[in-house]
């Protein structure tokens, strides 16, 4: 199955509910005042955010009135190019070796991106190790050791509440040694409060710069797409010690409201560069913007 098959398949309720919306608001509509109210409502129904909601609409209305569009067909075209555009980002091809930040809090699936991330890279042909750097949460590195052995890729783990930098300086060292091309490294999602975390994870930072000086370093977000607006929340929270590259969006199969890809792009700029779209193990994809839009718009 294709990528634009599996996202469309992914976006299954989104499609049932934002994209049936939109079908019906163009079906021969004047493009008044109420209908722009009533794609408003849709759009944030979808949870598209007030943000990215104003700024989609008000280049809407500004195209249809340049245009002198009065057909709502082409109203919306119009308006999947722009959704579309908000979300099209152009993300560098990685190089390696490869040190990948997986951030998120508890609970959003970090645990299962991680492992699914290092069977997509094994099946790119590249060697993968995984640093088992959450040592906080209770199971946390046993939970990534049992995902490391089904992605068939080494992990590095240290005893529970040992210092999370050190496992990161244990990965890179046998990185290194081995000629690994990609290490992944899980952190923690919750610590006693927010400024211990947040200390943590710029710690590992430091201890990534000058470890692997000359490695292709991305830092990435898991959100979970099921809760919405509170996942546009957290971003803010771990910006203030990582500085992003983009999200990894999970559960987008498990939501009406797949429209938080553009809520996270509105707000902060940042590319969905992955998206879960199922269970299992091959079920993270890397995000296709134009097969999201596609599939939500397709009748």
């Amino acid at each position: 199955m294709g990528i634009f098959s599996r996202i469309k398949e992914g976006l299954k309720r989104t499609k049932e509910s934002f994209g049936k919306k939109i079908f019906e608001l163009f079906k021969g509509r004047a493009l008044d005042d109420d209908f722009y109210e009533e794609l408003e409502t849709a759009m944030i129904s979808a949870d598209m955010g007030v943000t990215a909601t104003e700024q989609i609409i008000e280049e809407l209305k500004d195209s249809v009135y340049r245009r002198k569009i009065t057909d709502p067909e082409k109203a919306k075209a119009e308006l999947k190019r722009i959704m579309l555009e908000s979300i099209d980002y152009e993300i560098a091809e990685y190089d390696y070796p490869l040190v990948v930040l997986i951030a998120g809090v508890n609970g959003v699936g970090k645990t299962t991106a991680i492992g699914k991330l290092a069977k997509l890279f094994t099946t790119m042909g590249k060697s993968v190790i995984v640093a088992a750097a959450d040592t906080f949460r209770a199971a946390a590195s046993e939970q990534l050791e049992v995902w490391a052995e089904r992605a068939g890729v080494r992990i590095v783990k240290h005893g529970e509440g040992s210092d999370p930098a050190s496992v990161v300086y244990d990965a890179l060292s046998s990185a290194k040694a081995k000629g690994t091309d990609v290490v992944l490294v899980d952190t923690a999602g919750r610590l006693h409060n927010k400024k211990n975390l947040m200390e943590e994870l710029k710690k590992i930072n430091r201890v990534i710069d000058r470890e692997a000086p000359d490695a292709d370093k991305r830092s990435f977000i898991v959100l979970d797409a099921t809760t919405g607006q509170n996942a546009v929340s957290q971003v803010e929270i771990f910006s203030e010690a990582i500085d992003a590259d983009g999200i990894i969006l999970t559960k987008l199969d498990g939501t009406a409201k797949g429209g938080v890809v553009l809520a996270v792009s509105a707000e902060y700029e940042l590319p969905v560069v992955y998206a879960g779209i199922g269970e299992k193990i091959d079920d993270l994809i890397p995000f296709d913007a134009e097969a999201f839009v596609d599939a939500i718009f397709d009748d």
